[in-house]
């Protein structure tokens, strides 16, 4: 009896991550599409959503869920913001905004990671997890920016326009992650 309820436990568990990582993967679509018409690169709401994969989903499941997003977005889906207009695919990636998806996906990692081994039990160490997720996005976006636009380029049009924002969405951030880290126990388990 013990054997067919731990099996049955584990089985619910595997809807409930394969469920929530195409949940997080929607999000990611939907948040692209909420912009702030920027350019080179669009203000978007997904920092925000990057930031709750890795409180929510931790590592594993926040990473699948961002690598389904990319993979879609690869092969041609109009997932990105600015798609199709500003191009699909692997061309769209590696244009301006290329270096904030690689920010994602280290985002991503980073607080997952933490997040899994209860760092950010504590206020303090939420706010730093969050600010420090979104300045990571910012510095692999305005590293790639700069590469690909100039420097200067980088910094007044990938960096300043964006600073207010991702200050009011680590505040957001911040305040949903208790909930998040419910969902993430409620997820605990071998793919958690």
């Amino acid at each position: 009896m013990t054997t067919t309820a731990s099996k049955l436990r584990q089985g619910n568990r595997l809807w409930l991550a394969l469920a929530s990582v195409i949940t997080a993967n929607v999000l990611l679509v939907l948040s692209a599409k909420i912009q702030v018409p920027f350019w080179p690169v669009p203000m978007t709401m997904q920092t925000l959503v990057v930031v709750a994969l890795g409180l929510g989903l931790g590592l594993r499941l926040g990473t699948a869920a961002l690598v389904l997003y990319l993979f879609e977005g690869a092969i041609g889906l109009p997932v990105f913001a600015g798609t199709p207009e500003r191009g699909i695919g692997l061309v769209y990636m590696a244009g301006p905004t290329g270096g904030y998806l690689a920010g994602f996906v280290a985002c991503t990692i980073v607080i997952g990671w933490l997040a899994e081994r209860g760092v950010l039990r504590n206020w303090p160490a939420l706010v730093a997890a969050v600010l420090g997720g979104h300045a990571l996005i910012l510095a692999c976006g305005a590293l790639w920016l700069g590469t690909v636009a100039g420097w200067q380029v980088a910094w007044t049009a990938g960096t300043v326009p964006f600073l207010f924002g991702t200050l009011i969405k680590s505040a957001l951030g911040v305040l949903a992650g208790e909930p998040l880290a419910q969902l993430r126990g409620k997820l605990a388990g071998p793919l958690a």
